[in-house]
């Protein structure tokens, strides 16, 4: 997954800006993002303070790092189950 170049204020400065009514595509140009982004932050971060954003993030980033903890397991385990099911099976 890629990182975003911009910081959680950058984020809630740039919806609350679209919130106030600025065009969409103003806030694009301004801020150099694609249209996909800014409806994803939207979708994503609509209702957060900047607080929950950081939250949210450290959230996916824990998510992320059991998720490989649990494949580099799995990969060590898998050789054990296979001599297993050869000895049983």
């Amino acid at each position: 997954m890629t990182k975003s170049g911009f910081t959680e204020a950058q984020i809630m400065g740039v919806l609350r800006l679209m919130k106030g009514g600025i065009p969409a595509i103003e806030l694009r140009r301004e801020h150099g993002m694609s249209s996909v982004t800014l409806y994803k932050w939207r979708v994503k971060y609509g209702g957060m303070d900047a607080s929950r954003i950081s939250e949210t993030k450290s959230m996916a980033e824990e998510d992320r790092r059991v998720k490989r903890m649990y494949a580099g397991i799995n990969m060590q385990n898998a050789p054990l189950k296979e001599a297993l099911e050869k000895r049983h099976g």
